[in-house]
């Protein structure tokens, strides 16, 4: 009797294990390279998650990015992930150019977060002032395929330049970036990210560069709505003295359709109740704003996120 009083326990602990892990909620956030702002507050918001969602078993997955974050959540292999606006477009739209063979239509938005700046910096002893000044230097555009890299193309043909025009074109991420530039392997790089990024503090730190301006005028060639004029505040990096005009373009948090309605609401939730938290793990989430986060979405909106959102008022 005890034997088989034994056993059933067993059974039925068993049985709570099983279902306990089955209610597990799942979620994987998509970020980028360590040397970006994706991963810093990809990181936070997993902490966020970790703590708002019951039962959750939460990781951060750095990524190359924009367009591996949305291939990434369309196939269902993540629950949540950064992307710059203009790569989630070409994702829905399905612009082979830009990576994409097909419309990525489980795509759902979360939210509008801060913006990117398109930043050109190149080696103070590399005579580059310009955009033309570029032509026949050695550059880095940022990982293949990736959301700098799709901004570079954009910025560059714009400005009348191809990768032709350059004496070499390296794709890597921010850090591997600023390591050829601190060896004078490259004369310049090109990076796509909030203000302040960690790779570019550390090469203004190490050695003497010259950020490189973008024109008003480049800006409207681009002929993309998600392409704003925008300046680099002055002191934003050592040695940067004055305001550098460039290109702002939102950063997007983006689910996809068949993550819980429940799930993207705390999602959601989580995101605008932690907003310190987040500006405390990188300068760049402080321009994160509930008012200005469901502007400019290129895509449906998650039900979950609807329904934050219609609690604060800002749908009706």
């Amino acid at each position: 009797m005890k034997s088989l009083i034994r056993k059933c326990a067993l059974g039925t602990l068993f049985v709570a294990v099983t279902s306990a892990a089955s209610a597990a909620t799942f979620v994987n956030v998509l970020t980028g390279g360590t040397s970006g702002v994706y991963y810093p507050l990809g990181v936070t918001l997993s902490q966020v998650y970790g703590e708002a969602i019951p039962d959750s078993k939460v990781q951060v997955q750095a990524t190359k990015a924009s367009a591996e974050n949305l291939n990434l959540l369309q196939a269902g292999r993540g629950e949540i992930g950064f992307s710059l606006a203009d790569s989630v477009s070409d994702a829905w739209k399905g612009n082979a150019e830009a990576g994409f063979t097909k419309p990525l239509d489980k795509l759902r938005a979360v939210a509008s977060v801060y913006p990117n700046y398109i930043q050109i910096v190149a080696l103070a002893d590399a005579n580059i002032q310009s955009l033309a000044d570029l032509k026949g230097k050695r550059i880095s555009v940022g990982a293949p395929r990736s959301g700098t890299e799709i901004n570079a193309r954009a910025i560059l043909k714009a400005a009348g330049l191809t990768y032709a025009d350059f004496a070499k074109v390296e794709y890597l991420p921010f850090g591997e970036s600023v390591e050829l530039m601190k060896n004078r392997q490259i004369d310049v790089t090109l990076q796509s990210a909030g203000l302040g990024v960690a790779a570019l503090r550390d090469l203004s730190a190490a050695v003497k560069v010259n950020f490189v301006p973008i024109p008003a005028e480049v800006v409207a060639k681009v002929g993309d709505a998600a392409y704003q004029s925008a300046k680099v505040p002055a002191n934003t990096y050592e040695g940067q003295t004055a305001d550098v005009a460039t290109v702002a373009i939102n950063n997007l948090l983006i689910t996809h359709e068949k993550v819980p309605a429940e799930v993207v609401y705390q999602m959601t939730k989580g995101i605008f109740d932690n907003l310190e938290r987040l500006g405390n793990s990188h300068s760049a989430a402080r321009q994160i704003k509930l008012e200005k986060a469901i502007e400019g979405l290129p895509v449906p909106l998650h039900p979950g996120a609807e329904k934050y959102y219609r609690e604060q008022g800002l749908i009706k």
